[in-house]
């Protein structure tokens, strides 16, 4: 089957440890700053992918500090790439497990949320069924479609995507060219 626009095709870009590394880099900060900082860990190391999980191990916290991660993303990346080195997250035999047990998986190591577990599914394994009912844009992107006053809630989101079913991926994709479409 084809991609949906949009949607990356899974596994062109990044492994699944670089792509759940640069989740937890990127979160919650303003995309120049976040490049930089990505552009400056991936330095630390030959070539210009991001450190392999043992070369990050081998890193020390002050050099990895030093290009600019926060104390918590640090232990974050840490977290990710021991339990990669250590085998405990079988990144490579994800994509054979059902949504909801990936979500338990990826939910466990520190720095991943229900969020950027669901945008994993969507975007890195490229599931057709995710909703990501706390996703401010996609309740944007409802309000819209159904003309409401204020954002629907994650539960009021979560309940209309039932209907949605077997595509909810696809809703998110709508939902959010909506809330796109309205800020131009």
């Amino acid at each position: 089957m084809d991609p949906f626009p949009g949607f990356p095709i899974p596994g062109e870009y990044r492994s699944h440890y670089e792509a759940l590394a640069r989740a937890i880099v990127y979160q919650q900060l303003a995309g120049a700053a976040a490049k930089t900082i990505w552009g400056r860990v991936c330095a630390l190391t030959p070539g210009k992918s991001f450190p392999r999980a043992p070369e990050l191990l081998g890193l020390k916290e002050k050099v990895l500090r030093g290009a600019g991660l926060s104390g918590n993303k640090y232990l974050s990346l840490r977290d990710l790439a021991t339990r990669l080195d250590q085998g405990t997250l079988p990144l490579s035999r994800m994509s054979r497990w059902d949504d909801e047990r990936i979500i338990e998986g990826l939910v466990e190591v520190r720095g991943i949320g229900p969020w950027t577990a669901q945008m994993f599914l969507l975007f890195r394994l490229g599931r057709l069924n995710v909703m990501a009912p706390a996703d401010l844009g996609l309740q944007e992107g409802l309000r819209i479609l159904d003309g409401l006053d204020e954002r629907p809630s994650p539960k009021e989101l979560a309940a209309r995507a039932e209907d949605w079913a077997p595509l909810c991926s696809i809703a998110c994709w709508t939902l959010w060219r909506l809330a796109d479409e309205a800020k131009a």
